[in-house]
C-alpha cells in the first residue's frame, strides 16, 4: 500500500519501521515540530522524524493542521501521484485529525490506540490503565472518525500487566505488539478480511491527558492504590509529596507488609517506610528532596537525619 504516516514519539517508531519492512510505501511522514528540551533548551527532533530521514522519507512538521492550507495541499499532492493514497496511519501523533483529512485516503485514517477500546479513550491510555491497577490492557487498530477514539475497531490484542510493571515498561511492549497489529491490519485490508466493528459506547472509559498535580500522592489512599499510581505515572508526572515543607519526589517505591498511620514515616536501619491510608505501608527506595539530587533511601537518611514519627504531606 501507499501510505502517509503520522506519529511523533518513540512509541510510534516500531510501527513505522514495521510497515516499511512489510513492503508498504511511506510516501510522507508527518510529525510535530522540533522542540526545546532539558535545562539548556536544546532543540530535539521527534523520534519519528529521525527514523524517517534515515529511511529517505520526506518529512513535514506542521504546527497546526486543521486549517493549514499548505499541509492540506501537500497531502492532496500525495494522493494525486501515481499509486494514490491508500491510508493515513496515525500513531501517537498528538494532533486531532480534521474531517478533510479523514476523507482523503481510500481506506481512511487508521489509528493504533494503546488500550482495548472502548476502555481508556483519550491521551494517556497506557498510564491510566496501570495507575488504575488493571490486570490487562492491549492495543487496538481503529478507523478514525470525528469523535475521541470512537471509530470502528479493526483488530485488537490483549496484554497482561505484571504487578510490578510500570507505564514505561508497558509502553515498550505495546509499541512492539502494536506495530505487528498494524501490519496485520493492512494485510487484512489487502486480503479483504477486515470487518470494522462498532464500539459499545456504553462501556467507554476515559484516559485524560496527565497533569502535574496527578503526581501528588493522596496519603489517604491505600498502599496498593498509591503504588499503582506511582507505576502508572512514570516517567511523568511521577509521584511526590512534601516533607518539612519541601517537595519530596518518590522515585521508586516497593510493596511491603506492615501497619502504620497515613503519611507517617518509619526508619528501619537504612530503610525508609511510609504509612498509607488503609493502615498498610510502602517502602521508599529512591527519593529526591526539593533542590537536591536523586538518591537511595540509605543516603537520604544519613544526609537529612529523618526520624521515625515524622509525617509526609506537611
Amino acid at each position: 500500500m501507499r501510505l502517509v504516516f503520522c506519529g511523533t514519539p518513540e512509541f510510534a517508531v516500531p510501527t513505522l519501521e514495521a510497515v516499511i519492512a512489510a513492503g508498504h510505501e511511506v510516501a510522507l511522514a508527518v510529525t510535530q515540530p522540533d522542540r526545546p528540551v532539558g535545562r539548556r533548551m536544546e532543540m530535539q527532533e521527534p523520534p519519528v522524524k529521525r527514523v524517517a530521514v534515515a529511511r529517505g522519507i520526506p518529512v513535514v512538521q506542521p504546527e497546526k493542521i486543521k486549517s493549514n492550507v499548505e499541509f492540506r495541499e501537500r497531502l492532496e499532492a500525495v494522493r494525486s501521484q501515481a499509486g494514490g493514497l491508500d491510508a493515513i496511519l496515525v500513531v501517537a501523533y498528538g494532533r486531532v485529525v480534521p474531517r478533510w483529512m479523514l476523507d482523503l485516503p481510500r481506506l481512511g485514517c487508521i489509528n493504533l490506540h494503546g488500550s482495548l477500546l472502548p476502555k481508556y479513550r483519550g491521551a494517556a491510555p497506557i498510564q491510566w490503565a496501570v495507575a488504575n491497577g488493571e490486570a490487562e490492557t492491549g492495543v487496538t487498530t481503529m478507523r478514525i472518525d470525528e469523535g475521541l477514539d470512537t471509530g470502528p475497531m479493526l483488530l485488537a490484542e490483549m496484554v497482561r500487566i505484571a504487578p510490578e510493571e510500570t507505564a514505561v515498561d508497558l509502553f515498550e511492549s505495546l509499541a512492539e505488539i502494536g506495530a505487528r497489529l498494524m501490519v496485520m491490519t493492512l494485510h487484512g485490508f489487502e486480503a479483504g478480511t477486515i470487518t470494522p466493528v462498532e464500539q459499545n459506547h456504553a462501556e467507554a472509559t476515559l484516559a485524560p491527558i496527565l497533569k502535574r498535580e496527578d503526581g501528588l500522592v493522596d496519603l489517604s489512599m491505600s498502599s496498593q492504590r498509591i503504588y499503582d499510581r506511582w507505576r502508572g505515572f512514570q516517567p511523568w508526572p511521577g509521584a511526590y509529596t512534601t516533607l518539612r515543607g519541601k517537595k519530596l519526589i518518590l522515585h521508586r517505591l516497593a510493596r511491603i507488609e506492615g501497619e502504620s498511620a497515613p503519611g507517617e514515616l518509619w526508619v528501619d536501619g537504612e530503610r525508609l517506610i511510609m504509612g498509607c491510608g488503609d493502615g498498610s505501608m510502602l517502602e521508599i527506595v529512591e527519593v529526591q528532596l526539593e533542590g537536591k539530587r536523586r538518591m537511595d533511601a540509605a543516603e537520604f537518611l544519613r544526609g537529612f537525619q529523618v526520624r521515625s514519627g515524622e509525617r509526609l504531606g506537611l
